[in-house]
């Protein structure tokens, strides 16, 4: 029995590590195109509007903004903050900022607030879908790009005319890239990276990348997708009510024909710290179990899947003998080994690796802490909303809280409404 188990174990890792799109890899990274490359291209550069959805993120807002209101960019863009119904002043902050500036950036940003939210639709996608709308009925959008950002992306002077170049050189119709995530204190150093490789674990960025591959991913933090595009899926209407909009999104794209990329950033960073180790836990049990479509069976899968992976090899060093040690032994090897590449990508000691499986049944219990939840009530947790299930499909319900301590923004702006029609 301990050579069948240790067989299991050895076999998956050959798999995962050979044959599954080597996700293990330091890229592919989207660096900046050189300053010539750029200017020797003679075509005229699409129009880009750029979108920030904000809700609470009053601390980040105006440097987010800052970054690419000042892009080098070589075409024209816009830049339009939408809040969505903020209660700490992101609005306030981000209208005084726009004061300061001068008239020509004036003139290219813009800051609206989204009207009451509709029923079956996630409070980001709400953000962005008011935006795309307020654009399209002032901008002409033909052969123009969206670009969707999140309101705590710091991003490089050269970042958009890099997702430019990228998606007009290779004719692809979504670039998405997984940014720099913060990784400074000693909870962020332990989870974070192993974030990043689980997630490539999930969704191989090669075969994301291959047109002919159904393995379809993005990262919300960055989105670049054409206008036609985004008219041929249906708008972001067509993804409403998806908690993972950003994996749903790219698997439209993909299921319409269009082309996409997926990669690591090194233009832009998310300024979003977790101080604490339970901000990590958070993070993964708001999305954990979604992301297993609240599915007891592929719970079950998951568990098993992770215990041959990670904890199988690692007691049988200690406990097996004879050939199923020796199985165990490279098990473990090749496991720990394949976190390398990540962890130089993060520019810390590899030493980490040592610490994955144990890191690794973190990310374990906080999936099967996501369930608990779920099966509890509280569905997926996020600014102050609560998603219960289906999450996937027009089923979706939502719950708002009503804390002590909280007022809803959707009272919030019940009253704006009724104090305005007064």
């Amino acid at each position: 029995m301990m050579l069948i188990v240790a067989a299991c174990s050895f076999i998956l890792w050959i798999v995962l590590f050979f044959f599954h799109g080597r996700f293990w890899r330091r890229g592919p990274i989207l660096y900046s195109i050189p300053k010539t490359t750029l200017e020797s291209i003679k075509e005229k550069w699409p129009d880009v509007y750029v979108i920030i959805p904000a809700r609470d993120e009053a601390e980040t807002i105006e440097k987010v903004t800052n970054s690419l209101l000042h892009q080098d960019y070589m075409g024209q863009y816009r830049v339009l903050v939408v809040d969505d119904g903020s209660s700490d002043n992101t609005g306030g902050i981000i209208r005084n900022y726009r004061q300061t500036l001068s008239l020509e950036d004036q003139e290219r940003l813009d800051v609206i607030e989204t009207s009451t939210r509709p029923t079956g639709w996630s409070g980001k996608l709400w953000g962005l879908s008011t935006g795309v709308d307020y654009i399209k009925q002032r901008y002409s959008t033909e052969n123009a790009f969206f670009f969707f950002t999140d309101a705590d992306i710091d991003h490089e002077l050269s970042h958009l005319s890099t997702l430019v170049y990228k998606a007009q050189k290779d004719q692809l119709d979504q670039v998405s890239e997984m940014v720099q995530l913060r990784c400074e204190n000693i909870y962020e150093k332990a989870c974070i990276p192993a974030f990043v490789y689980f997630f490539c674990m999930l969704y191989p960025f090669p075969c994301v990348n291959k047109k002919s591959s159904k393995v379809a991913a993005g990262a919300g933090g960055t989105v670049l997708i054409r206008s036609k595009m985004l008219n041929k899926i249906g708008g972001v209407a067509s993804l409403k009510s998806a908690l993972i909009d950003d994996v749903t999104l790219a698997t439209l794209v993909k299921k319409h024909g269009g082309n996409i990329y997926l990669g690591h950033s090194s233009l832009a960073s998310s300024l979003r710290p977790y101080d604490e180790l339970s901000d990590i836990w958070n993070m993964i049990t708001r999305t954990a179990y979604v992301q297993l479509r609240y599915s007891v069976p592929f719970l079950l899968l998951t568990i098993a899947l992770m215990s041959f992976m990670w904890f199988v090899p690692l007691i049988q060093i200690f406990t097996a003998q004879g050939l199923a040690h020796k199985l165990a032994v490279v098990a473990y090897c090749i496991s720990i080994c394949s976190f390398i590449p990540t962890l130089s990508r993060f520019r810390l000691s590899f030493l980490w690796i040592f610490a994955l499986p144990f890191i690794a049944l973190f990310y374990l219990l906080a999936t099967i802490g996501s369930a608990v939840n779920y099966y509890r009530g509280k569905g997926m947790m996020w600014k102050g909303r609560a998603y219960t299930a289906p999450a996937i499909g027009d089923g979706k319900k939502e719950l708002h809280l009503h804390l002590p301590d909280m007022v809803s923004s959707d009272n919030i702006q019940q009253a704006n409404i009724q104090r305005d029609s007064e």
